[in-house]
């Protein structure tokens, strides 16, 4: 992963290669699969889950046991006493499939997967041994794939996705090109145009890990100036430079950035519950970075980007919720009752055309009690958004 995660709770297990399936990734630990307030406790019979564990230290992060059945696993992370190693996460060819992070000392979490026969690794960014090999082996349980509900709702939500990817090659282009021709006032109200598009779809981006730090990556991320890219460099030239002096040269190489994600998003296959734990993420998002107003430090145009991480979890939760009503109709209306909430919340700082032509007012006028407020009620959404996995699967 890209150092940009470490300033993420739990985000990038959106989409996933055929091979594994996320049951399960609350913020909190395992509540979605043992309680819920529909009072669904009971775990699917027969589904029997292997736990694994992982330390990560200084030196490493190796799972015990290294060896599971196929099926469901459950990896409990946890951090003893490492400064410099606080997340892991589980991979299969290069694209990460679940993880934990942000665990400072004394901290620890768990995610649930799926697993398929096959070897993966673990990975925890900044260990002097950074990989550990993880096997499964046996055969696979029943799928989602045997439900035609869940499979529409796939097919239904990568169509979604493909869009939005598509409108942000297109704005991108227009930001970029305004970018280009020194326009410093146009540029202001195009980038928010451009930002939005790319904030739905951010856990489908955070497959490719360099990919989403060259695009999306912040200033603290970059190990050097010179690999600080993407929207935020030049969010940081537009507003605090007040210049777009030398920004050509980067408006090219966040283009053909953007381009390069969308030839390959399409290549992505989703799965129900890995569905349910991006939007888990996007919610999350809203509160690490959003409301907190680290993502748009220059331009404070963060309450566009709450809007674009919201549209993104509604999305994903509409999809399942077919399936959600079947299994658990007062988490589903519970679900309906809080997105409508959260939504109600941030309309009130809605204007016309507003701030840089966002649609809102400029967030650093947001006062600390409103914001507090507004993370009150994205807290309840989330607390509901993460059960959903645990429902589906």
């Amino acid at each position: 992963m890209n150092p940009r995660a470490t300033h993420r709770r739990v985000l990038a297990c959106a989409a996933t290669v055929i091979a594994a399936g996320l049951l399960l990734s609350a913020c909190g630990g395992d509540k979605g699969d043992s309680s819920g307030s529909a009072g669904d406790k009971a775990k699917a019979a027969g589904a029997k889950t292997s736990k694994v564990t992982i330390t990560v230290t200084d030196k490493g992060c190796a799972p015990s046991p290294a060896k599971a059945p196929a099926g469901t696993v459950k990896f409990t992370v946890s951090n003893k006493n490492s400064a410099k190693v606080t997340e892991a996460e589980l991979q299969d060819s290069g694209k990460m499939l679940g993880e934990k992070e942000n665990l400072t000392p004394g901290l620890s979490g768990d995610f649930t997967l799926n697993l398929d026969k096959g070897t993966y690794s673990v990975y925890c960014p900044g260990a002097d041994t950074n990989r550990s090999a993880f096997t499964v082996t046996g055969a696979t349980r029943k799928t989602w794939k045997d439900d035609p509900q869940l499979v529409a709702a796939t097919q239904q939500y990568g169509t979604w996705i493909d869009g939005e990817v598509k409108q942000l090659v297109t704005t991108t282009a227009t930001f970029t090109a305004a970018v280009k021709a020194g326009k410093l006032d146009e540029a202001k109200t195009l980038y928010g145009k451009a930002r939005v598009h790319y904030e739905r779809i951010e856990p489908t981006a955070e497959i490719w890990g360099d990919l989403d730090g060259r695009i999306d990556g912040r200033a603290d991320d970059a190990a050097t100036p010179a690999d600080f890219t993407g929207f935020h460099r030049i969010e940081q030239a537009i507003w605090q430079q007040k210049s777009l002096a030398g920004m050509s040269k980067l408006a090219d190489q966040l283009n053909a950035d953007v381009k390069s994600l969308n030839d390959q998003v399409p290549t992505v296959e989703y799965q129900p519950a890995v569905i349910a734990n991006g939007a888990t993420d996007l919610v999350n998002e809203i509160q690490s970075s959003k409301i907190t107003g680290e993502e748009e430090r220059y331009s404070h145009i963060d309450l566009l980007d709450f809007d674009g991480n919201l549209a993104g979890a509604n999305e994903a939760v509409d999809v399942l919720m077919p399936t959600l009503k079947q299994k658990d109709p007062a988490l589903a209306a519970q679900l309906t009752q809080r997105y409508q909430a959260t939504a109600a919340a941030l309309k009130k700082y809605a204007a016309t055309p507003g701030y840089e032509d966002s649609g809102y007012v400029d967030y650093s006028k947001v006062t600390d009690a409103q914001r507090r407020t507004l993370s009150q009620t994205v807290d309840a959404y989330a607390e509901s958004v993460s059960q959903i996995a645990g429902k589906i699967s």
